[in-house]
């Protein structure tokens, strides 16, 4: 298995299935110190250096969760419109990494242009986790679902996704190039404006993902053993920030995950995903059944970014 120290964090395509294996075991590993609410210092020389040039709450926070936990230091930008890389001078990603990458030890990115951690990797020589990238990937929440789905159900291969919302999400995408490496068969469910884009659908054939679609959550919630939802009223994710102007439509029937539809068709022992944040398409007195799962992702998802800060620091191999 390939070394994580040192390693950029870009996308899952090419993760091997025993290298999730190991990020899970780290932060099972790692999961007491966040329960219990303790520093350590684990990373007390380290700095994480945060470059968000989309607004983020539960990604940009988780990691700096995570850094504080393992007792490091953080420094970076939540608004690059703050920062020479976002005003009048636009400032290159060559330029703004090179610069970034004197400041700590390691860089999570977001930003709005698919493929920006990639570049900002080739010029900078610490270690770089894309926390979002446009309409591209999102591997740490992946990775944080994954953990998520492994701790309440206690495996991963052999339980039946369904994946609801809008298809061109990053999180569909580093979805689809996890679950290549598990027997999880999974259906996608989107509008026909939001279909998996060719080039994703392309390489999960290539990569023997078990995959179809269906156009309505009710025909397959049924067999599903995890149900994972995106949105399907979206801000542009190609834009540094996408400012709501007016009334927003409402999500159809066809992608809505209701209480109704969870008692009447879905299994007594699925589990409910969602990143966050939601429009409507979960309504909130599903919060308190016991399908829903994303309030424990969202402690899942510091638990997650502690194991990859820590393995690709080399503090944990």
């Amino acid at each position: 298995m390939r070394s994580f120290m040192g390693r950029d964090i870009i996308s899952l395509k090419n993760f091997e299935r025993n290298e999730f294996f190991r990020v899970l075991e780290i932060a099972e590993e790692l999961e007491p110190i966040a329960r219990n609410r303790q520093n350590v210092d684990l990373l007390d020389n380290k700095t994480l250096v945060t470059a968000f040039y989309q607004p983020s709450t539960r990604t940009r926070l988780a990691h700096e969760a995570a850094m504080l936990r393992l007792g490091g230091s953080v420094t970076g930008f939540s608004d690059a419109k703050m920062t020479r890389a976002g005003d009048f001078y636009q400032e290159s990603i060559k330029d703004t990494f090179k610069m970034l990458e004197c400041y700590g030890d390691v860089i999570v990115m977001r930003h709005f242009q698919q493929g920006a951690p990639a570049e900002a990797a080739k010029w900078a020589s610490i270690p770089i986790i894309n926390g979002g990238d446009g309409w591209g990937e999102h591997p740490t929440q992946i990775l944080t679902d994954l953990y998520t789905v492994l701790r309440e159900k206690g495996a991963i291969d052999g339980l039946r996704w369904v994946a609801v919302g809008d298809m061109r999400m990053r999180t569909m995408h580093s979805l689809g190039y996890a679950l290549t490496q598990f027997d999880c068969p999974i259906t996608f469910i989107a509008p026909p404006e939001m279909d998996m884009p060719d080039s994703f659908k392309e390489d999960y054939e290539a990569m023997g993902l078990d995959f179809a679609f269906a156009d309505h959550v009710g025909d397959v919630i049924g067999d599903a053993d995890v149900i994972l939802v995106e949105p399907t009223i979206q801000p542009d994710y190609t834009k540094s920030r996408d400012e709501r102007k007016g009334d927003v439509p409402t999500t159809p029937a066809n992608y809505k995950i209701t209480r109704d539809l969870l008692v009447n068709k879905a299994k007594s022992d699925a589990i409910l995903l969602h990143s966050l944040p939601r429009m409507d398409e979960i309504p909130a007195d599903v919060d308190i059944t016991r399908w829903s799962r994303y309030w424990q992702e969202g402690f899942n998802g510091v638990v997650m970014r502690m194991a990859l800060l820590a393995l690709v620091l080399g503090a944990m191999e």
